[in-house]
């Protein structure tokens, strides 16, 4: 079974509309520099496991709180047995929200189809351009299976977002409107300020966030692309 290196009891902010407990699983294949999980991606190590029993007596104490569960990173899907701890949440009858940054979308359809997640936050890190993706995640990507992931959800056979983590210096007004109209989902497409407390680049430790209502202006800009 997959190591969970990290269990947050409640957020009310990793579930839109819902009350969460967060399990974090190890690993990315991602390298996006201004990531504040990193010590997850490298150097899980330095984590204790928790024992998924263990955390799954406590959920039971949270049941009339939480609404389900959220599993983040890392990359989760790069857990070949991720959707046996899918299952094992689901038989004590917790809702399942997957992060994922889509470069999966083999594993993301198969759970889509079979039923064993709720939700599903995408996180697009820039314009389906080869050289912004990969500008933006730290090494070269292949926007193939990215493109394929987001064609899933638009499919609608699960709740979905996408949402874009806007950094300065990496991501201008521009780019967030031509991602907004690559994606086309109205108020399914999300704008997340950067954090610059912890970033895997340090030099962007000096970057200065963009201001918030800016931000919520540009979202509400992009969400009307239909």
């Amino acid at each position: 079974m997959i190591e969970i290196k990290g269990f947050l009891e409640t957020s009310f902010l990793d579930w839109p509309g819902k009350l969460c407990s967060v399990f974090f699983l190890p690993y990315c294949n991602f390298r996006c520099p201004y990531c504040h999980n990193h010590p997850l991606v490298f150097n899980p190590e330095q984590y204790v496991t928790i024992p998924l029993e263990d955390i799954l007596t406590r959920l039971h104490s949270l049941r009339n709180w939480i609404d389900g569960v959220c599993l983040t990173g890392g990359e989760p899907t790069l857990h070949a047995d991720l959707p046996l701890l899918i299952r094992e949440i689901k038989r004590h009858r917790f809702l399942v929200k997957l992060d994922t940054n889509g470069s999966n979308p083999q594993m993301l359809e198969n759970l889509i189809e079979t039923g064993e997640i709720d939700f599903v936050s995408m996180d697009v890190k820039a314009p389906l351009d080869p050289f912004r993706y990969s500008r933006s995640t730290g090494l070269p990507i292949n926007l193939k299976p990215i493109s394929e992931s987001i064609e899933i959800l638009k499919r609608g056979k699960v709740e979905y977002e996408f949402r874009m983590t806007v950094v300065p210096g990496l991501h201008r007004e521009e780019d967030i409107q031509t991602l907004g109209d690559q994606l086309r989902v109205g108020r399914r497409f999300v704008l997340q300020n950067f954090n610059p407390e912890n970033p895997l680049d340090p030099l962007l430790k000096n970057s200065v966030p963009y201001d918030l209502k800016v931000l919520k202006k540009i979202e509400k800009e992009v969400q009307e692309i239909l």
